[in-house]
């Protein structure tokens, strides 16, 4: 007789009566209590991916596998508005959407988007770790959803061009760049005087070998991954943008676990935020490199004039009416005067 895998377990129990169940299931093939599914949109190999896993086996252990997390990476359960319904729904369990994304349901959830609010990490943590994450987390409960504590980063965006280096406000006159399907970014983008066409990733480099547009924007390893270094020249450090990944569960599903399960996951999942954080860190020290070697030349803009600019274009005064006195308040207790 062959060795009977969990599979294999699992179908013949779904065949049994459920009187029969616990006599059918071998002792080493209980099922979990708890079994939920997360999905997400980058690579296994990415580090949220290889953090997550590893939450996920710390979580299974310490719970003494009542709570099973089964990982769908790389778009397997649909795209980012598909898995943002599920979340909601129930469809899945947990999801990782960036802040851009799920703002489309909780809008203030696009706050640490706002054009060169953060000068560097040290402000990012304390706003996100802080007063401001904890607003946009009560935010986003009111949509049926739960926040953990720590985002997991994403990333400063940088811009790269085929024109020249973006050096200063001023190089942002005209430049034909493309953004993504965000209305903050557009907004962001006319305000210092570009030209801004939106379009979904899959058509970037063909937009830019083809001079549809001239310019795009995004983290570095995603510019290493797409291979943009092949029709962009210039690549400027500008980090326009801060965006992270806000690690999100279905409301009843996390409601439904038991105290000690919810410290379990919720300690396992920020722990391992904050690890992934580390590895984006290193990351991209390292993509530098990599880029120009590949060609691209680096420049490192001050933000001084692309700040100006916003403020001139009335940029940050028309988001702080969007966002609300009380988020924007919250930012710039964290990152200083910007409207």
């Amino acid at each position: 007789m062959q060795p009977m895998n969990r599979r294999s377990v699992l179908r013949t129990l779904s065949a049994l009566p459920a009187a029969s169940i616990v006599t059918a299931l071998p002792s080493v093939a209980r099922a979990a209590e708890f079994s939920y599914k997360y999905g997400n949109n980058l690579p296994l190999s990415h580090p949220l991916n290889v953090r997550a896993q590893e939450a996920a086996d710390r979580i299974l252990k310490e719970s003494n596998g009542r709570v099973e997390i089964k990982i769908f990476p790389n778009n397997q359960l649909g795209g980012d508005t598909d898995m943002l319904a599920q979340v909601r729904s129930g469809g899945i369990e947990f999801f990782t959407p960036s802040a851009l994304v799920i703002a489309t349901l909780v809008p203030v959830a696009a706050i640490n988007a706002v054009g060169f609010a953060f000068s560097d990490y040290n402000q990012v943590w304390a706003a996100m770790d802080g007063k401001l994450g904890a607003h946009v987390r009560g935010a986003i409960a009111k949509s049926r959803l739960y926040a953990f504590e720590k985002m997991w980063d994403n990333g400063f965006r940088q811009t790269t061009s085929s024109k020249a280096a973006v050096d200063s406000a001023k190089d942002m006159d005209g430049l034909k760049i493309r953004v993504p399907v965000s209305p903050l970014s557009i907004s962001m983008f006319k305000g210092l005087g570009a030209a801004p066409t939106s379009l979904q990733f899959s058509e970037v480099y063909t937009a830019l070998q083809t001079r549809i547009v001239d310019a795009q924007e995004n983290p570095l390893p995603i510019i290493q991954v797409a291979k943009l270094y092949e029709v962009q020249k210039y690549g400027s450090m500008t980090n326009h943008i801060w965006d992270g990944y806000w690690f999100i569960a279905n409301g009843r599903a996390w409601d439904a676990l038991p105290d000690a399960m919810k410290t379990i996951v919720a300690r396992a999942i920020n722990e391992a935020g904050l690890q992934q954080r580390e590895d984006i860190k290193k990351l991209n020290e390292s993509v530098v490199g990599d880029l120009q070697a590949k060609g691209l030349a680096i420049n490192r803009p001050a933000a001084d004039s692309f700040r100006a600019k916003l403020r001139e274009s009335g940029f940050y005064g028309e988001w702080k009416g969007r966002f609300g006195a009380e988020a924007w308040t919250l930012l710039e207790g964290a990152v200083g005067k910007l409207a």
